[in-house]
């Protein structure tokens, strides 16, 4: 009976030294300031519909989260990468890409970082992450990526 209560109350006071985020990065999967920490904490892409370059609400919310954590770590530079779904011609994704590189340049730049920072560039069609051909794949390649140097 003795030993039953010393082993309960042992394990009473054990601390929990286990790590509550991803691996041992903490909780948002990566090191305060860290690249990893903006990709799986902030969000490295926003999305478009069809044909447009417009911000979405959604759009805009992770982009008001990026501006904070560039605002915060200034070392970093980064690159704005423009893309389009496959259908059209290249020279329209091209330059639909890079209205959509454009706008998340201009509203990063409202929101405090610095131009000089950020360079930007399109791939339009030419980089897919999602390659057949529905509206499940195209959604996911009407995108802005902000890729953190």
């Amino acid at each position: 009976m003795l030993l039953f209560v010393v082993a309960i109350a042992a394990c009473s006071r054990t601390p929990n030294t286990m790590p509550t985020g991803v691996g041992n990065l903490g909780p948002g999967g990566g090191a305060p300031g860290s690249q990893q920490e903006f990709l799986v904490s902030v969000g490295d892409r926003v999305f478009f519909t069809t044909d447009s370059s417009s911000l979405t609400s959604e759009a805009t919310a992770t982009l008001d989260k990026q501006a904070a954590w560039l605002n915060q770590y200034q070392n970093y530079r980064i690159m704005i990468e423009g893309h389009a779904d496959e259908r059209g011609t290249r020279e329209y994704n091209i330059a639909l890409g890079a209205r959509r590189s454009s706008v998340v340049v201009n509203y990063l730049v409202s929101r405090g970082v610095s131009a000089n920072r950020i360079t930007s560039q399109s791939f339009g069609k030419e980089r897919p992450v999602a390659i057949c051909n529905d509206i499940s794949c195209w959604s996911q390649n009407r995108r802005a990526v902000t890729v953190v140097q």
